[in-house]
């Protein structure tokens, strides 16, 4: 694209702080995604292993686990960061990128 996008620089640290504070909460819910692997609570019961191995796939390993959702948007939210990051070069070029990427997270999945 040739045209150019220039922010003030105040503006540009108050949306990296929000992406910063919004990627640590990011983060931290894929560490909770780690429990949902843990499955020896629900008991030694065949319907609680069926149980806690359901609890397992939705939390990671699939294209439509938990895990894996959290971590298309964070990798989303890293690249829009950084576009802003640049002072807003590279936002129009990156636009369409993180845009596409968030409307291929199916959440309903």
């Amino acid at each position: 694209m040739s045209e150019f996008v220039r922010l003030d620089p105040h503006v540009i640290d108050e949306i990296v702080a929000i992406c910063d504070t919004t990627l640590d909460e990011l983060r931290s819910a894929r560490r909770i995604t780690d429990f949902l692997a843990i499955g020896h609570n629900f008991g030694d019961f065949e319907s609680s292993k069926q149980l806690a191995a359901g609890y397992a796939r939705k939390g990671a390993g699939t294209p439509e686990s938990a895990r894996e959702r959290v971590e298309q948007f964070i990798e989303a939210l890293t690249q829009l960061r950084d576009a802003f990051a640049s002072g807003g070069e590279a936002f129009l070029d990156a636009q369409f990128d993180w845009t596409r990427q968030l409307q291929n997270i199916d959440i309903d999945a």
